[in-house]
């Protein structure tokens, strides 16, 4: 029986955002892009990793990456 058509990933979405093997999804923290220099470097390192994605928003962003 012939399937339809595949939804594709969307592009700013599979920039963003990545999937783990256990299936969380994760974020880049937000106010580190630029104008670092004048931050304090104890809060560039804390926004330095990723974070999980909060659980009302996990639904809407797996749409967009399936």
């Amino acid at each position: 029986m012939p399937k339809g058509p595949k939804n594709k990933t969307h592009s700013g979405a599979k920039k963003r955002f990545r999937v783990t093997g256990s299936g969380r999804i994760m974020r880049r923290q937000a106010s580190r892009a630029h104008y670092n220099e004048h931050k304090p470097s104890k809060r560039t390192r804390r926004l330095k990793d990723e974070v999980v994605l909060a659980p009302s928003d996990v639904k809407a962003i797996k749409n967009l990456l399936t």
